[in-house]
């Protein structure tokens, strides 16, 4: 049975191209902070006088050191969430295996990044060593 719908109501309400200008700014937006904080950090050990446990324990619990390293590894899981997330919805075409796949992604990187936040912290507030 033929449609009588024109090809352009029959694609107008299937999707909105804008839908992906937000997580193309937030990959960029993310990567420009990544380079920003990448620098600080290899600027920062370049200048320690050695890489030894106990110098990066003493240079990470400053406050300032603290936060951005915070910053950077959340900024390296959100990165990586954007980009893995990417693949995964280009190339995995059965939708049950696409979504459990984003749901165990998205799980992965916010343990990660609270992971290394918790050890950041520790480190930190002197609980490690």
């Amino acid at each position: 049975m033929k449609s009588l719908r024109s090809p352009l109501s029959r694609v107008l309400g299937s999707g909105s191209a804008k839908e992906g200008t937000g997580h193309w700014w937030s990959q960029r937006v993310s990567a420009v902070a990544l380079l920003l904080l990448g620098l600080w950090f290899l600027c920062s050990l370049q200048f320690l006088p050695e890489l030894g446990h106990a110098t990066i324990v003493s240079w990470l619990s400053r406050p300032w050191n603290a936060v951005l390293m915070i910053l950077l590894v959340t900024t390296v899981a959100v990165h990586s969430d954007l980009g893995v997330r990417v693949v995964i919805e280009d190339y995995m075409h059965q939708p049950f295996v696409r979504t459990v796949a984003l749901i165990l992604v998205r799980f992965a990187h916010v343990l990660a990044a609270a992971v290394a936040a918790f050890a950041v912290l520790s480190i930190a507030f002197g609980a490690a060593g």
